[in-house]
């Protein structure tokens, strides 16, 4: 396996555990705001999946030419997601795009080789300089994007006296 499948494999075992956990609590509880950027704890979790999607979608277009890469995001093209504020049954529905949404990093993550990692990814962030990073780069950051916002969920979950095991998380990637 390589490093990019394992890390993608980590971030899909963190995501279930922590929607799991927050499954557990109540809606009120979810949606109270926490004082963070994204507000709440449904915010945050919002945000993980949608940057999720948004880094794949930049992924996508150095990968074109990797037919199984390409496979791995067509799942996405008509995935829906919900924002704002989630009732009971819109958090329950949540489970089956966030697990469409890590299933298409772990598939891409398993077809990409090291000629892929290589490969420039236009970026539209700092003013366009850089224009592009490579991909290899992006995944890493992709990485610490949503193991930053798992983290700030962690904080707030401790800070209720939630058990929420985050250091733990993903031991076991194979």
């Amino acid at each position: 396996m390589n490093i990019e499948a394992m890390f993608a494999k980590y971030n899909q075992a963190g995501n279930r555990v922590i929607y799991h956990i927050l499954s557990k609590i109540s809606s009120e509880d979810r949606e109270k705001n926490r004082g963070s950027f994204y507000g709440s704890l449904s915010g945050l979790f919002l945000h993980i999946m949608g940057g999720t999607q948004f880094f794949l979608g930049m992924y996508r277009e150095a990968l074109k030419n990797n037919d199984a890469a390409l496979k791995a995001f067509a799942p996405l093209d008509n995935l829906s997601v919900p924002e704002g504020a989630l009732d009971d049954a819109q958090w329950k529905n949540l489970e089956q795009a966030l697990d469409t949404i890590d299933a298409a990093y772990v598939n891409m993550a398993e077809a990409i080789g090291d000629a892929d990692l290589k490969k420039l990814v236009k970026i539209d962030w700092y003013g366009g300089n850089p224009p592009e990073l490579p991909l290899q780069f992006l995944m890493h950051q992709l990485v610490v994007h949503n193991t930053h916002h798992r983290g700030q969920i962690s904080q707030i979950l401790d800070s209720l006296k939630i058990d929420n095991d985050y250091s733990g998380i993903g031991l076991d990637c194979r």
